[in-house]
């Protein structure tokens, strides 16, 4: 079926079918006067954001680069009103412009650390493509039907800032929006921090000094503390090519994570990890914004790190390590459990991570942060043969984690990134990624699948897609960072 056909085949309502919306770009000005209104989105404490109304819609990319299927990623929305008929369906796509950008990792304009200010408010969520270093700027004003505000293209992020592969968003409070980016214009690291203003334009960089820095991925500030952290995956030319063990024993491999003066804009420590911290990639800073605590996970060892500050000098034990899985078919190594996404609740009491090779997802109570103690475990896919708790197989393991701000509801996608997709999990290419929901214990621990939320990719429209991160409008575990 023609895209024309489609959108035309499902456009009534009466069909009861989520449709794509057109690739239109909304004018700003003439819904600048409801903004206030539609998209009063921020908290002003950790508490108050604790408190807030239960999420009841889901953004998530549905991404075909690196399938068969030639059209362009798009936006879903996702009902996640358990009182809705459509609870646990795609009710709403929107299409980017370009086909093989890989829409990734995302954020919004403004979090709560511009709560109060006037005129910002969470309503612009700004969305890289990895592939393409193309950002998309996307107007939800109407939260159920998003719609494509601004473009970014990949010539002003490399001419303005030479930097590509654009990744994690974070909001600041100063209106500025700061993303971390892989490479330089050519693909080569370090990489760095490429700055948007409010109006959305490149206006450079972040940073004045990254000297000791080797490659880039994540990062996290604590304005209390003048510190931002920031990981080391490494450049989009090396992991554009699948993983390969040579890369790691050449050192085209992170293990470092990075202590920035969030004044001065420069490393001030530098942490090596070592064999026991290869490729670090997200890190995870208490959201209390007192706490000098934080977490990273070690991918490829597939340890949890914790850091700390000692009187003057930052820290990181390693508090959490899983053991690779032998004799498994097809490895002739043992299979480690790639720690490739972790989350904090709000209330920094519990840790959520996930084993993408393994196929587990694992609940610590993190009370006392140097101990974490296990509180519970589910399995969905992996490599290893546990049965799923879903009762049925299902392709790849779970991979990218996001928990409701209340730190009930756990949801959890399947696809890391297309060429190591193809890799791991060839199988996610043909039959589509899902969306599943788990059930936190939030007193005293233990966490279990909630089997009538269950969002199949595998039936899309123009055929089988991949779904990554995952955003609410009304923020999320890791959207948000108070100052």
């Amino acid at each position: 079926m023609q895209r024309r056909e489609f959108i035309k085949s499902t456009a009534a309502a009466s069909l009861g079918l989520a449709t794509f919306g057109p690739p239109s770009v909304s004018p700003r000005a003439q819904e600048q006067e409801t903004e206030g209104s539609c998209c009063d989105r921020t908290w002003a404490t950790v508490a108050d954001a604790i408190k807030s109304p239960r999420e009841t819609l889901l953004y998530v990319p549905a991404i075909y680069t690196g399938t068969e299927v030639k059209q362009p990623d798009y936006l879903a929305t996702i009902d996640a009103d358990p009182a809705s008929p459509k609870f646990g369906e795609v009710i709403h796509r929107l299409p980017m412009l370009h086909v093989g950008d890989e829409l990734h990792h995302f954020g919004w304009n403004s979090c709560s650390s511009c709560h109060g200010q006037p005129g910002e408010h969470r309503r612009f969520m700004i969305l890289p493509g990895i592939a393409s270093s193309r950002i998309y700027v996307i107007d939800t004003a109407d939260p159920k039907a998003p719609k494509i505000h601004h473009v970014v293209e990949p010539n002003e992020l490399k001419s303005k800032a030479n930097l590509s592969a654009p990744h994690t968003v974070h909001c600041l409070s100063d209106g500025h929006i700061m993303i971390s980016c892989l490479g330089d214009a050519a693909g080569n690291g370090p990489g760095g921090f490429a700055l948007l203003n409010q109006k959305f334009e490149v206006i450079g960089r972040w940073e004045k000094d990254a000297s000791g820095m080797k490659y880039s991925y994540d990062f996290w500030y604590q304005p209390r503390q003048n510190v931002m952290v920031s990981s080391e995956w490494a450049a989009p030319n090396t992991v554009a090519q699948g993983f390969k063990v040579p890369d790691v024993q050449a050192g085209k491999y992170g293990q470092q994570i990075h202590f920035w003066n969030w004044k001065e804009k420069k490393i001030e420590q530098t942490i090596d990890l070592g064999a026991g911290g290869l490729i670090p990639l997200e890190v995870r800073f208490h959201h209390n914004p007192d706490s000098t605590h934080g977490f990273v996970g070690a991918a490829l060892s597939s340890t949890m790190w914790h850091w700390y500050k000692s009187g003057e000098v930052w820290k990181a034990d390693q508090v959490i390590a899983v053991e690779p899985v032998k004799d498994v078919a097809g490895w002739d190594m043992p299979v480690p459990g790639l720690i490739t996404d972790l989350v904090l609740s709000m209330d920094d009491r519990f840790l959520y991570f996930a084993n993408w090779l393994h196929g587990d997802v694992r609940q610590y109570d993190v009370s006392d942060p140097a101990q974490p103690k296990l509180t519970g475990q589910v399995w969905l896919g992996g490599l290893i043969g546990k049965p799923s708790a879903l009762g049925r197989p299902i392709s790849g393991g779970p991979q990218m984690l996001q928990l409701s701000l209340d730190g009930r509801r756990l949801y959890v996608t399947n696809s890391l990134y297309s060429p190591w997709d193809n890799q791991f999990y060839p199988n996610i290419k043909d039959q589509g990624s899902w969306l599943v929901q788990i059930d936190c214990d939030t007193s005293s621990g233990g966490i279990q699948v909630n089997p009538r939320f269950f969002v199949d990719f595998g039936r899309e429209p123009f055929g089988p897609a991949r779904a990554h991160e995952m955003r609410f409008p009304g923020g999320d575990s890791t959207s948000d960072i108070w100052s």
